[in-house]
């Protein structure tokens, strides 16, 4: 079995869900089928136990077939215990291993993330040509600390176990959406104390552009091999290049054994000279003369950090990684609250039927009884129980919106929520009109304007106004918001009750629009709105609550450009005074310098008397600009997403913005909500460089 036929951790989901699934395989219900290779295959399971417990985690079953082969299961059960004695916070965890149903499995973390391969390919959707470099530097970090952990781990009579990793590698690292770096596939590491044969051919290898010298010449491997490979990972990582490519895996082999490798500065001009004496340490072709261990490397990337004053973070890799996904992020929390209560009728059938601990008390849930999508669903089929004929229903159901999931990402959940709700509702219909207590309320919404969006808990609904909702939970306060296009929010706080099971909100929208005042001493300005040409120095009817970009020119002088919010009703005024045009000259102005000229007076003219003279004639204009330049977005302190003239461009850094030459606006907004923005002039064939400070 090759380390791609099974992405370990189950990364990747197939189009079609497993025969039969859901269902229950000892204490696991097994749910989905996330991959499945030559050996074994890989299941999205849940773990249920005692008081609530409940937990995602990932099956490795091995294959029947492979059942007979006695060394590879010898090996693989050794292997896997010693993985299981790995606990650290930069490792993937496994959990358990046994038999059951005539086959071995392993029960492993499950982690909600990207590799690092999946992560560099959603940057070149979104045109991101540099990976930032202080999130390079924390993943690598966290690799090393990882392996550094597992080669010094000792078994409990103190022999060193020698646990070499042997494919560090992008598919194998993985950041959460919490900013956690995890080291995958440990499962598959080798140790000093393996029994039987070590390697077969074709099997357990590391993939060839990651490997070592010595890996590569297929000699014996320490620890130092697993340096190696991560100093690959930073290498590519800080350089957008790959370091070890061949047209085959024959001439990639020959690459790192014989060929002499390119320095990072070789590949990127400008390349910091102490990051790349760590690099080309850990690259050494001679093990003797790399890193001897993981946490000298480890020391030396902190060292580096601290000279250089890098903002490295989990937290700003976690919001780095949310704001990267955010499109994902918002079908996966859909879905999955939907697939979970489905699993939830799947237990209160399992539960009805045994008798056993599996029930489900969705009361004690708190994370699930608030959900604003078919909320209670599943506590309504629990306590009613299921007829016998209705479990093929609901497991058709769960398998036809398993099916729909995509693939992508650690256990990516595309939107089949339509589709669930539907099969668990039609499911649930029955046991609800058979049983008055399963608790379920009604909530109808009219605004004047109608067409309006509906939010429950924070979570947008398909619906629009005028609407119905049913199946809302009894006995718990929903918050919802209207929301539409130039109206202010309108929020309400509902408690459906055993007594009042049936809410409305019957209201209008208030036009709540916000009018911008532009105050200027520069003759001859002009002001843009969110990218359109205002007649004069006033913008009516802007929608309230949005960040609103507003760009002021004038001939002769250096673009300024703001970035404001303000509240439904609101006049705001601006007081944006321009510079002399001059080479490189650049105005920035936060959103709280804009907040602090709301009620600023233009500045009163200067009393004076002019001698006489005959006046100079105006200076001609200058000529008009033609041609392209480029622009270099980059930020201290932290990481905020770039839009020039209004157009998103993704989180900092961006580099290579070709734009036409001339003034142009660029904003930069932090996930905190701090936005500041900058004017810039664009040069032909030259590149400007703006960094936005986020310290202050």
């Amino acid at each position: 079995m090759s380390q791609g036929s099974i992405p370990e951790g189950g990364r990747f989901f197939h189009a079609g869900a497993a025969d039969g699934l859901p269902k229950r395989f000892g204490k696991y219900t097994l749910l989905h089928q996330l991959a499945t290779g030559g050996m074994a295959e890989l299941f999205l399971a849940l773990h249920r136990s005692v008081a609530g417990f409940e937990k995602l985690v990932v099956i490795k079953r091995i294959l029947p077939s492979m059942n007979n082969d006695q060394a590879f299961i010898d090996m693989l059960l050794h292997e896997a215990r010693i993985a299981a004695t790995l606990s650290h916070p930069n490792i993937v965890q496994i959990f358990d291993v046994g038999f059951h149903e005539g086959t071995y499995y392993i029960a492993m973390e499950h982690i909600h993330g990207e590799d690092l391969r999946g992560i560099v390919r959603q940057m070149k959707k979104r045109a991101m040509t540099d990976f930032p470099l202080e999130h390079a530097l924390g993943i690598v970090l966290g690799v090393c600390a990882g392996l550094d952990y597992a080669h010094d781990r000792r078994a409990l009579d103190n022999t060193p176990l020698n646990i070499v990793h042997r494919d560090i590698s992008p598919q194998n690292v993985l950041l959460t959406f919490e900013g956690d770096v995890k080291v995958v596939d440990f499962g598959i590491a080798k140790s000093g104390t393996s029994v039987g044969e070590d390697t077969r051919s074709g099997r357990l290898k590391g993939k060839v552009p990651y490997m070592s010298p010595e890996q590569a010449r297929g000699e014996p491997v320490d620890w130092r091999s697993d340096i190696f490979s991560a100093g690959i990972v930073l290498f590519e990582l800080t350089t957008g290049k790959r370091l070890f490519k061949g047209a085959n895996e024959l001439e990639t082999l020959r690459l790192i054994c014989e060929r002499e490798y390119p320095a990072p500065s070789q590949i990127r001009p400008g390349y910091p000279a102490r990051l790349e004496q760590i690099v080309m340490r850990a690259l050494a072709k001679d093990r003797q003369a790399r890193y001897q261990r993981a946490r000298d490397m480890q020391a030396d990337l902190e060292a580096y950090i601290r000279e250089e004053r890098l903002g490295v973070s989990n937290l700003a890799m976690g919001r780095w990684m949310r704001t990267l996904f955010a499109d994902r992020l918002a079908q996966q929390n859909s879905t999955l609250q939907d697939i979970k209560q489905l699993a939830d009728v799947i237990a209160a059938q399992a539960s009805h039927e045994s008798g056993t601990f599996d029930s489900v008390d969705m009361s004690s849930h708190s994370d699930y009884s608030a959900w604003p999508s078919a909320p209670g669903a599943a506590r309504t089929v629990t306590d009613a129980g299921l007829s016998r004929t209705r479990p093929l229903m609901i497991a058709g159901a769960i398998a036809l919106a398993m099916s729909l999931v995509g693939a992508g990402s650690y256990f990516v959940v595309r939107q089949a929520k339509a589709n669930a709700v539907a099969a668990v509702s039609s499911a649930a219909a029955q046991p609800v009109r058979d049983n008055p207590a399963a608790a379920q309320g009604t909530l109808r919404i009219v605004t004047r304007p109608a067409d309006a969006s509906v939010w429950i808990n924070g979570a947008l609904r398909a619906e629009k106004t005028p609407t119905t909702i049913d199946k809302l939970p009894r006995g718990a306060e929903l918050s919802i918001e209207l929301t539409k296009e130039g109206f202010a929010p309108l929020r309400r706080t509902i408690l459906l009750t055993d007594a009042n099971p049936d809410g409305v909100i019957d209201a209008d929208m208030s036009k709540g629009a916000v009018t911008l005042e532009v105050v200027s001493t520069t003759p001859g300005v002009k002001i843009f709105v969110d990218d359109k040409a205002m007649d004069g120095l006033r913008a009516d009817g802007l929608a309230p609550n949005e960040e609103h970009r507003v760009l002021v020119t004038a001939d002769g002088y250096s673009p300024k450009a703001a970035v404001f919010t303000a509240a439904a009703n609101e006049t705001r005024t601006l007081t944006l005074n321009l510079d002399k045009d001059s080479a490189g000259s650049k105005a920035e102005v936060s959103p709280g310098d804009a907040k602090s000229a709301q009620t600023a007076e233009p500045p009163a003219p200067t009393a004076s008397v002019a001698p006489a003279s005959t006046p100079e004639p105006p200076a001609p204009e200058p000529p008009k600009v033609t041609g392209s330049g480029k622009l270099n977005v980059a930020s201290r302190g932290g990481f905020c997403n770039v839009s020039v003239d209004g157009k998103p461009y993704g989180p900092t850094p961006v580099g290579g913005i070709v734009l036409p030459a001339g003034n142009h606006s660029v904003a930069c907004k932090s996930d905190s909500g701090a936005a500041k923005a900058s004017g810039v002039k664009i040069e032909p064939d030259q590149t400007a460089r703006i960094s936005f400070d986020l310290t202050n």
